[in-house]
C-alpha cells in the first residue's frame, strides 16, 4: 500500500511549471557510458576480457572506506578520456568467485588491462595525478 501510494504521488509530480524543478532529472554522460558495474563472470568476460578498448577493473566493497574515495575520483578520470579506457566496477562481496581468480586480497584493488590481461595493479587509495600516470600508462599516452 505505501508503495502503491508512493508510486501515484510520483506520478503526480508536474512536469512543466514552477514545481517541475522539484523532480529530478536523469541523462547519460559519457562517464557512465565509459563506466560499468560487472553484473557476473559472464559479463565481465564479456566486457573485460574481451573488450577491445583498455579496461579499468576497481574491486572494492561498499564496507570499504577508501573504496569510496577512489572509486569516484577514479571514475572521473575515466570520463576525462572520453572512451579511450573502460572502467569496470566489481564488488567483492557480490563477485567472491572474480576476486579469487584475480588474487584480490585488500580492497580497493584497482587492475588494468588490456585484451584480457593484467597489465597493471596497485592496491590501496592514490591520488590524482598518481591515477592520471596509472592511465596514460594503460593507454600508452
Amino acid at each position: 500500500m505505501a508503495q502503491r501510494l508512493a508510486l501515484q504521488r510520483l506520478l503526480a509530480l508536474p512536469t512543466r511549471g514552477p514545481l517541475a524543478s522539484h523532480g529530478r532529472a536523469f541523462g547519460t554522460s559519457a562517464g557512465r557510458r565509459n563506466t560499468f558495474n560487472v553484473q557476473d563472470g559472464s559479463d565481465f568476460q564479456d566486457r573485460v576480457v574481451n573488450s577491445p578498448k583498455p579496461v579499468v577493473v576497481d574491486f572494492h566493497a561498499q564496507w570499504c572506506g577508501p573504496c569510496k574515495i577512489l572509486g569516484p575520483r577514479l571514475e572521473k578520470l575515466v570520463s576525462k578520456l572520453e572512451g579511450k579506457v573502460l572502467m569496470a566496477k566489481v564488488d567483492i562481496d557480490d563477485h567472491t568467485d572474480l576476486a579469487i581468480e584475480y588474487e584480490v586480497s585488500a580492497v580497493p584493488t584497482v587492475l588494468a588491462m588490456k585484451n584480457g590481461d593484467v597489465v597493471d595493479k596497485f592496491v590501496g587509495i592514490k591520488d590524482e595525478d598518481q591515477l592520471e600516470a596509472f592511465l596514460k600508462k594503460l593507454i600508452g599516452a
